[in-house]
């Protein structure tokens, strides 16, 4: 039996995430994020309706490897923003499970005060396997968002593979956190993460580990000085804090805060955001082109023979991407 279709009022969802709805928006967001035809042609309008009430909010991205404390960051910078009367947004890409294809980590376990925040709205998101770990409809979600008057978007990624350079692509501000007296602290210029960052921030600067953070933070300071800044109106700078205690979190934002007036200041800033939307949309055309190849039979029965002809050597990979080129003009 086939199901029915429930035609969505996306009026309605408007109207109700305008009004600032949290559960309005964990349904928008559901909506993008679902596979079906019917349900992305209406988070295709949906989005557009609502694109008048987005761009204003902050969109910070942060990184950093597994274990440095991304989601206890999250959720200290996150109670203090409230604090000072923001409403706050973290959208959390999960690593997804290759078997299921889903959520593999509980980040919003991890942000225990912000879970249970009115000012705060947390959306874990499995991966799905798109390039680097973010999330496809990752972008999206933060207009949705935004739209819904959450003024501060945090998005964390799972700082593996080319993850940081998609979250870089959608975020106003980069930040990369760091441990102390973690080996080689340099490692992360030889990984080109480094060079991405609006700000290198050394977490657990407490107790026992306030030396390792000070030496540490002076190191990157040093290493930053041979490297070229990216925008001539702004040096990365390094600080440290304690995600633990709160110390330096203050701080931490008015450096975000700094870099925005900056950016602002010297047309950067609206640059930035239009060479973002342009990628955009490239990057959602090369989905929809896969979209094509995967959803097409008949082509995916072409395509399958082509890859077996590829394997065997029989013909060259660039003579096969422009066969299958051709098929989906």
């Amino acid at each position: 039996m086939v199901p029915r279709k429930i035609p969505l009022d996306t009026k309605a969802l408007v109207k109700e995430l305008r009004a600032g709805s949290r559960a309005a928006l964990a349904r928008a967001i559901t909506l993008i994020e679902s596979r079906r035809a019917d349900h992305q042609a209406s988070a295709r309008d949906l989005v557009q309706a609502l694109l008048p009430d987005t761009g204003k909010a902050v969109r910070v991205g942060i990184t950093g490897s597994p274990g440095v404390g991304k989601s206890t960051t999250i959720d200290a910078l996150g109670m203090y923003l409230i604090g000072q009367g923001h409403k706050v947004a973290v959208l959390a890409v999960d690593p997804s499970s290759a078997r299921t294809g889903g959520s593999i980590l509980g980040d919003k376990t991890r942000m225990s005060r912000l879970a249970v925040s009115d000012c705060a709205f947390i959306r874990p998101s499995p991966s799905s396997g798109t390039l680097g770990g973010v999330a496809a409809r990752t972008r999206e979600a933060m207009l949705l968002c935004e739209a819904a008057g959450f003024d501060v978007v945090l998005v964390e990624t799972v700082g593996i593979g080319q993850s940081e350079t998609a979250v870089y692509d959608m975020t106003d501000f980069f930040l990369a956190l760091m441990l102390p007296g973690a080996g080689d602290e340099l490692q992360g210029i030889k990984k080109g993460l480094v060079e991405l960052a609006d700000m290198i921030a050394i977490n657990k600067a407490d107790g026992d580990n306030l030396k390792r953070a000070t030496t540490a933070a002076a190191e990157y300071r040093s290493a930053l000085h041979i490297l070229t800044p990216r925008s001539e109106h702004w040096h990365p700078p390094v600080v440290t804090y304690s995600a633990l205690t709160g110390n330096g979190i203050a701080e931490l934002w008015q450096k975000v805060l700094d870099h925005r007036t900056a950016m602002i200041a010297s047309g950067e800033f609206a640059a930035r955001r239009r060479e973002q939307q342009v990628k955009w949309m490239w990057s959602i055309l090369e989905s929809r082109m896969m979209a094509r190849l995967r959803s097409d039979a008949a082509i995916r029965a072409r395509v399958k023979k082509t890859e077996a002809e590829v394997a065997d050597g029989r013909i060259t990979p660039a003579v096969a991407a422009e066969q299958i080129a051709e098929w989906l003009k």
